[in-house]
């Protein structure tokens, strides 16, 4: 299996600290009923489908038939791994695929944080931006942190613990090797499964203009283009649930990170409101292993 590669440096993602520091940091300057985020949660097999050879039109079509359905309500799980440690976020919030627009919820799990009453971190997504709330650590508790996603060297695969709704769909633009596993069902919905290869750098440039800076500063920024992923298409193409594989390289042990994200409550209404200028913590924001520090 091809793995996604990365090299963490001075300005090292989030996802590198979590896994090594169990802390996430920042870097510097369905109309079905719902279900978990989590590997094979809420699944089981059923009755085989034959239909594989449009398979990876049909993956590629994911990101416009979502925009198509308007808005999701949505449950991640964004998994790592470093040597004997085992590190998973979850989340759970909404998104609007027309506007690109979603606010989640983000939980980290109790040792993460270095205490046990850290407050779940509010997330707002948009296109090219990030804004986190509860970022603790330095951030005064009425201010938002704002991070510019086309400048992290993962486009915000996996910075946020997170992974964008709308990057999760707009990877899958670079199927490739797709293979048909079979027909599934996710809480009560008929499926079809579906593993293959992304290729990053052929998703950004078949990506809508709005994702594709981000994508593109991915493919710039990992060593290889190659993202392992299981994809669940419901019987009107909708994108119910996508697993991408990542793997990171450190000075230390390889990180591996699992994102998850489940897509359900198709049409829900959505509504974000991004916060006003005066509202945005314009300190530095520092990587430390219990967290950003602000000198």
């Amino acid at each position: 299996m091809v793995v996604q590669q990365h090299r963490c440096g001075g300005g090292a993602l989030a996802v590198c600290a979590l896994a090594v520091a169990g802390v996430m940091t920042i870097s510097s300057g369905c109309s079905g009923a719902g279900g978990d985020g989590g590997d094979g949660a809420g699944e089981r097999a059923v009755a085989g489908d034959g239909r594989a050879g449009t398979a990876a039109a049909a993956l590629r079509r994911a990101a416009e038939e979502l925009v198509g359905a308007g808005s999701a309500e949505t449950r991640t799980s964004m998994e790592t791994a470093s040597g004997g440690t085992r590190v998973t976020i979850r989340g759970q919030g909404a998104y609007d695929f027309r506007k690109q627009l979603g606010r989640i919820k983000v939980v980290l799990p109790k040792d993460a944080a270095g205490a046990d009453g850290h407050r779940p971190i509010t997330e707002l997504l948009a296109p090219g931006a990030l804004y986190m709330k509860n970022r603790g650590a330095g951030v005064p508790d009425d201010k938002w942190v704002r991070i510019d996603t086309t400048a992290l060297e993962d486009g915000n695969l996996v910075t946020g613990g997170v992974t964008d709704p709308t990057a999760s769909a707009e990877l899958l633009r670079g199927a490739g090797d797709v293979t048909y596993v079979g027909r599934t069902e996710l809480a009560g919905v008929a499926v079809r499964h579906y593993r293959g290869t992304a290729d990053i750098g052929r998703a950004a440039r078949a990506a809508s203009p709005s994702s594709r800076g981000a994508l593109a500063a991915a493919a710039k920024g990992f060593s290889t283009d190659r993202v392992p992923f299981d994809a669940y298409l419901d019987d009107e193409g909708l994108l119910r649930k996508v697993r991408h594989r990542f793997t990171f390289a450190t000075e230390g042990p390889a990180v591996a990170v699992v994102s998850t994200m489940l897509l359900y409550g198709f049409g829900v209404p959505v509504s974000v409101e991004l916060p006003p200028e005066a509202d945005i913590y314009t300190g530095r924001v520092q990587q430390g292993r219990s967290g950003p520090e602000t000198p």
